[in-house]
Formats: structure tokens, sequence, C-alpha cells
């Protein structure tokens, strides 16, 4: 049976729908904000946050009507007919982030009105949650604050190889993510052979997320499949297997599949084809990195997970923040 079944029937009634708003300036170019969704009904309360990243797309949201009593399922396949934006979104991606935000307050309000957790509504144990930090800071500082941390590091082309290989010798690098599937964005990274074979070479061990498969890069790649990730081009099974090769990886965003039958699909097809799993987030500012936490416990705890607590995103490095592994939720909703 799929771990959607299990969930789908789960009884659901939604009496009004609410929006609350969160921001936070990261830099004077950029302000990050989100939209969290809240369902009500029968006395509870379900929340999801979508991260949709362009500010102005958070200045209209959808009205959902009451459903009366319903299904999850049954929910979920009304959102189909939802106009999710007020025109065109500025990124194609938001359809998914918003669709992911009315799901996952709805699977989190169904599970409250049956006073379950989502652990116990699929007979699944929660574990700790092992976690790396992602940052395209001074991964040195990062190490000096608390030398036992784990990084996730985004790779460019002006990384020469003497400070590759000092990044290298740190050995605490899991993950290098080289960003080729970016288009039009702060992070764009552009293939390049010579950073590809440094990466191959200095970082023998290290998970490679989301590299270009085409020319000589691809060339470089030959061999190292069981050590490739995919994540900026994965929404649905049918990407997964679309890909010219067979990874040892995925990166399971559960934003960029927009409904909650969709990310359960993707982990059902990756646990039976045996590609292993972490989770990762999109700079969630409330509730939706408590969920990303949550799946991570469920389905990947072990994996490196870029879902460290949103504390690592509100400053730069300094002891005293959580460390991993973090300890199993326990409550009640998703």
């Amino acid at each position: 049976m799929s771990i959607w079944a299990s969930l789908g029937d789960l009884e659901l009634v939604v009496e009004e729908m609410r929006t609350e708003r969160r921001s936070v300036d990261v830099s004077s170019q950029f302000t990050r904000v989100t939209t969290t969704v809240v369902f009500a009904g029968t006395g509870a309360e379900g929340r999801g946050e979508d991260v949709t990243y362009n500010a102005e797309d958070h200045d209209w949201f959808p009205d959902v009507p009451a459903t009366g009593s319903t299904t999850l399922g049954a929910f979920s396949a009304s959102l189909e007919d939802v106009r999710l934006f007020d025109g065109e979104p500025k990124m194609g991606a938001s359809a998914q982030y918003r669709r992911w935000a009315l799901e996952s307050a709805a699977l989190d309000l169904a599970l409250r009105q049956n006073d379950l957790s989502l652990g116990a509504a699929l007979g699944r144990d929660y574990a700790p949650v092992r976690f790396v930090v992602s940052t395209r800071g001074d991964a040195f500082a990062w190490l000096a604050a608390a030398p036992d941390l784990e990084l996730k590091l985004d790779p460019e082309n002006e990384w020469e190889r003497p400070f590759m290989e000092r990044v290298a010798a740190t050995g605490r690098v899991r993950v290098l993510d080289l960003k080729a599937y970016y288009v039009g964005t702060a992070v764009d990274v552009e293939p390049d052979p010579e950073l590809y074979r440094n990466v191959v070479e200095l970082f023998p061990d290290v998970v490679i997320e989301d590299a270009s498969l085409d020319g000589e890069c691809g060339e470089v790649l030959r061999g190292e499949e069981r050590r490739l990730s995919f994540d900026a081009p994965i929404h649905s099974v049918a990407d997964v297997q679309a890909l010219s090769v067979e990874p040892g990886w995925m990166n399971i965003k559960p934003s960029r599949f927009g409904s909650v039958a969709r990310v359960l699909e993707c982990i059902d097809h990756c646990d039976a084809n045996a590609i292993q799993m972490y989770g990762g987030g999109q700079f969630e500012l409330g509730v939706g990195r408590r969920h990303i936490q949550v799946l991570a416990s469920l389905f990947y705890a072990g994996g490196p997970n870029d879902v460290a607590p949103s504390e690592y995103n509100s400053g730069g490095p300094r002891a005293g923040l959580p460390q991993s592994p973090l300890p199993p939720p326990a409550a009640v909703g998703f």
C-alpha cells in the first residue's frame, strides 16, 4: 500500500481560512517574505507555509471555501480547481509552493481533528534528525564556532583548487550543490569542467547535487552516479524517471511537489529503487521548517538533511545554536 493511501481517507472539516504574513530583512537588497495559511474547523487549526520567493506574490491569496465534512484526499483533489494567484506569479515554481501551503495546512488540520501525529497516522516511528548547515558564507568560521557541524556548500567557479583543498581537509562537508539547474537567479553557477574535476577528486565521499550531465561536465561525472543527487529539476516521480542517470541520492523538498500525494509518491519510489534521500528547505520562516524536519524524521533521518533550525538563518557563526541531531517530534499534527 502506498504511503498516501494511509492519509487520503482522513476525515477533514474546513470551516474558515486566514493567512498570516511573515518577513525578515536578509540584506539591503532582499526581504524574505512567507505566508502561513491557517485552516480552522471543529475547534482545531492547521498551518502550512507558502515559501514563494517574490514578495509581491504574497499580496493576494485565494479564498478556499469551507468544505463541510470531507476527506483529506477529496480536499486535495478540489484544489486542482482553485485559482492560486491573481494573474501569473513571477516564478513558475510558485504554483507548487502555494499548493504545498494549502495541502500541508489541510494535512495538519486533518491530523489534529483526528488526534493523530503524522507518524501515528502512517504507523511509523520518529527518529532523531541529522542535519547539515547550508551556507554560502565562511565555512571555516562556522566550524570554528561549532567544530562538529556538517556542511552543505555551493562551490563557485571562482573557487581555486588550493582553497578547495583547505575546505576538503576539514572533513566536514557532506553535500556540494553545483546549482546547474538555476536560471536567472542570484545563485546560478555556469557548469565548469574544471570545477567539476576538483569536486570529484578532492571530495571523494561527498554527495554531488544538481550537477550538469551535459558535455565535458557529464564526462567528468562518469562513474560517479551513485554520488549524484537532484533537487531543482524534481517535482514528481516522472521527473526522477526522466533523468538520464540512475542517481544514488535525492533531495526531497516538499514545496517543489505541490501536493502531499506527490511528495509521498516520490518517497515511495526512492525507497523501492534504493535511492537514498535527505530533506531540503526553502528558507522557511515559520511552520514550514518544522514540516520538513518531521518528514525527515519519518523517512530519511540519517541523511545529510538540509533542515537546520531557523536560528541558523538569523545570524552568523556563533556558539550556542542547536546541534545535530534534532530530537524527534512528539506532538499531534504535522
